[in-house]
């Protein structure tokens, strides 16, 4: 056999390779996403479920004629603000990925594929206990626009570290700033939001040792299914052999190239305390929308205890925590109106989110050829009514990419 011959044989060798991993990879993943759907049908026939709990409460408990008279004076104008601010929040969650997209100057990731990506971030979470669809639901979504299953996870994995670092450093600076008013107001009740606030910490101080000590964690990871799988409690020893010796490095690596621009990634964090706001302002708009007033950053501090509380819930939305936070953080604001005002703010947060988040999925950018940092530059050239040559995207680069 010839040197050239042996060449051609070692190239189809890698070719067949790569064709059985990408399909294996395929089946992985449509098999996963048939779960994902799976589990999402059956959030949804739960929150069903839960909505007439709701309208059964309200005529046991005698506050339907309450509520419905409640309802008959809400004004509009602030409802229609409250929504806003949910579109603003599901802006700035798009624009937190756009910056990690915007530093690859040759990603082939768009607007509109990001929209999809936030809008299946919402979706998926939403129904899905502690929101544990979201994350795998985005990476999917990421990886469909070219983007290798590295790149993606790198991508998604810096935007949940951010998510996660946002969320616990809004929450303290609300604490601290709002801790006399949260036990003058709620007594010791306050204990247990302070216990919840721990768990996050301790979430996010997790997350933060994964990506700088990967050794250290696989080496206790590793211990552990051991001596579990020796018990024979662990049912598929494979799938966590994986997520220990693979993913931990993924995630490690990852959270380190991000690290390397270290501007951006302060920048993200910005943009996500900001959503976030959008998100807490919410039961301030309602408060006004029947009538009553209350202080802005009492509202604001209250809407990020409330959102730890239902988080910490394992069930789809929150049920349980969500309904528990607001009354137990809001019943002295809203009054009689306190069920009226969660159902207005909870269609607002998470079933019109929902629902609405469903014909977004399908979100696809189709002008690939040309970045979103390319776009940027052109926009500024076009400000200042400069010229320069323009950087477009290489479709073999695309190609290396699939």
């Amino acid at each position: 056999m010839t040197d050239r011959q042996e060449e051609a044989r070692r190239h189809l060798q890698a070719v067949a390779h790569e064709v059985r991993d990408a399909t294996s990879r395929g089946a992985a993943d449509a098999a996963e996403e048939r779960e994902r759907e799976a589990s999402a049908r059956k959030g949804a026939l739960f929150l069903g479920a839960v909505v007439g709990v709701y309208v059964l409460y309200l005529a046991i408990s005698g506050q339907m004629a309450t509520f419905v008279a409640a309802l008959a004076g809400v004004r509009a104008p602030w409802v229609v603000g409250a929504a806003i601010c949910f579109v603003w929040y599901f802006i700035f969650g798009v624009l937190a990925y756009a910056i990690a997209v915007y530093l690859d100057h040759d990603s082939p990731v768009g607007v509109l594929d990001l929209m999809s990506v936030e809008a299946s971030g919402i979706f998926f979470g939403n129904l899905t206990p502690m929101m544990a669809g979201a994350v795998p639901s985005q990476i999917v979504r990421l990886t469909r626009t070219g983007l290798d299953v590295g790149e993606a996870s790198a991508t998604q994995f810096t935007r949940f570290i951010m998510f996660q670092l946002a969320v616990v450093l809004f929450a303290a600076l609300m604490l601290v700033a709002k801790l006399s008013f949260f036990f003058e107001a709620y007594g010791n009740i306050v204990v247990l939001n302070l216990l919840v606030f721990g768990v996050h910490l301790a979430e996010c101080v997790g997350l933060f040792v994964i990506c700088l000590c990967p050794g250290l964690v696989k080496r206790v990871g590793n211990w552990a299914i051991a001596l579990v799988s020796k018990r024979g409690w662990l049912k598929d020893r494979a799938k966590w052999d994986q997520m220990v010796n693979v993913q931990v490095d993924e995630f490690s690596q990852a959270f380190k190239r991000a690290a390397r621009d270290l501007p951006s990634m302060a920048l993200t964090l910005v943009v996500t305390m900001a959503q976030l706001a959008c998100l807490y302002m919410i039961p301030w708009f309602v408060l006004r929308a029947f009538g009553r007033d209350g202080d802005f950053l009492e509202c604001l501090a209250a809407g990020s205890m409330v959102q730890m509380v239902a988080s910490a819930v394992p069930l789809p939305g929150g049920t349980g925590g969500a309904e528990g936070g607001f009354v137990m953080f809001y019943q002295r604001m809203f009054g009689p109106v306190t069920s009226a005002g969660f159902i207005v703010w909870r269609i607002i947060t998470f079933f019109a989110p929902t629902i609405l988040a469903a014909p977004l999925l399908g979100l696809t950018t189709r002008n690939r050829t040309v970045s979103i940092y390319e776009r940027v530059q052109r926009l500024k050239r076009g400000r200042h009514g400069g010229g320069g040559a323009a950087v477009r995207i290489d479709p073999r680069k695309l190609l290396r990419r699939k």
